[in-house]
């Protein structure tokens, strides 16, 4: 019996097997195992913790959560796989195991990174969302600020990377602070649009969503997008005009958006035969824009006869309304087609350009002059006949 288990464990070859002579193997099988039981584990509790901060209106912590669910992901797996390569580096080459640690460090500093940079991006978001705030805060401000947190956050986590791969930061700023100096002159409209943008940011003459125009340039429309180079101004005919930003501190800019109040100044003439119907006319129109729901009481209200024109008398319309585009016009009609109508009550006309043109007594028309010849020549042959 004994010589026969000999035998068997001769031919399999037991000393050999991986069991016994390769445990590093299980435990690189244990560390990929261990990544995925711990992924499994934080997604479950990453999924609890969504739907407890989807019920409250604190955006903290629906931000957190969104923020730390893809990160969290690649660093368990991440991580995992580190430790498994270093366990199999340590059965290799010693070499690569320090280059595995190298690796790791910059990987995590990655992963934070990244973890900060999603969690600005969300809080960005719902700094601007009226579900969480009751006054959300302007979104050119929010754009702006979160552009400068996010830059800060790469250019740091850029020189820890440097550092810790031995390089000197001190050195890498020192040479920075030369290589700007050539790049500036090198780059200068690239810094101008940047600086401009910086200025659209602190002064604000617009915000995404205005309506902006200028009389020096063809620039008219909505602003879509205020970024640190470019800023996207939608027609209204739908085309996207791209304008650098160091074009706007050269350029006067309006903003109809934030208009108050919008004016109607229209003039509007009758007939000269008509100059006696003048007065009540206005009056009644006076009467009729105090009595209007559309037109703003507090601010100037005019209705004057203004001037001999050469085919009217004219008086004009000088009042303000709401500032909204597509109502403005809706008051506005609806006022000049009151106007008509007190104007036709008053048995009055609108005037519209007309000529007279007055001709001297001996001066006759064409077939005036010929019916005359031919009145005058059968006369003279009548007269004729008469005397033979």
């Amino acid at each position: 019996m004994i010589e026969t288990i000999d035998e068997l464990t001769a031919k399999l070859n037991l000393d050999q097997m991986p069991i016994i002579g390769e445990a590093w193997i299980y435990q690189v099988f244990a560390v990929v195992m261990s990544a995925l039981v711990a992924a499994y584990v934080v997604k479950r509790v990453l999924d609890h913790l969504e739907r407890r901060a989807e019920r409250t209106n604190n955006m903290w912590d629906d931000a957190l959560v969104y923020a730390a669910r893809r990160p969290a992901w690649v660093l368990i797996w991440s991580m995992g796989l580190m430790w498994a390569a270093r366990i199999t580096a340590n059965q290799m080459d010693e070499g690569l195991a320090d280059v595995l640690d190298q690796v790791q460090r910059i990987l995590l500093i990655a992963l934070l990174c990244w973890f900060i940079l999603r969690l600005m991006k969300e809080i960005e978001q719902r700094l601007v969302d009226p579900r969480y705030r009751a006054k959300p805060v302007d979104q050119t401000t929010v754009s702006a600020i979160g552009k400068l947190l996010r830059a800060s956050v790469i250019i740091t986590a850029a020189l820890v990377v440097l550092q810790s791969l031995g390089y000197s930061v001190s050195g890498v700023l020192a040479f920075g602070g030369i290589g700007g100096i050539a790049v500036g002159f090198a780059a200068k409209d690239l810094l101008a649009n940047f600086f401009g943008g910086l200025m659209v940011y602190l002064d604000r003459p617009f915000a995404v969503g205005d309506w902006v125009r200028s009389p020096d340039r063809d620039i008219e429309g909505t602003v879509e997008h205020i970024g640190w180079r470019l800023t996207r101004i939608r027609t209204f005919d739908k085309r996207p005009i791209y304008v650098p930003n160091a074009i706007f501190n050269n350029i006067v800019v309006q903003n109809p958006s934030r208009m108050s109040h919008r004016r109607i100044y229209e003039h509007l003439g009758i007939r000269y035969s008509d100059i006696g119907h003048m007065e009540p006319i206005v009056h009644k129109v006076r009467e009729m824009l105090k009595a209007h729901d559309d037109i703003d009481q507090n601010q100037t209200q005019m209705v004057f006869f203004d001037r001999c024109a050469p085919s009217s008398v004219d008086f004009f319309i000088y009042c303000f309304t709401t500032p909204v585009w597509a109502e403005y016009h809706r008051v506005k009609e609806d006022i000049l087609l009151k106007v008509l109508a007190i104007i036709e009550d008053h048995e009055a006309q609108v005037a519209f350009p007309t000529s007279t043109l007055h001709l001297p007594d001996p001066l006759a028309l064409r077939g005036e002059f010929q019916s005359a010849e031919s009145g005058r020549q059968v006369s003279n042959e009548s007269h004729e006949r008469s005397n033979a």
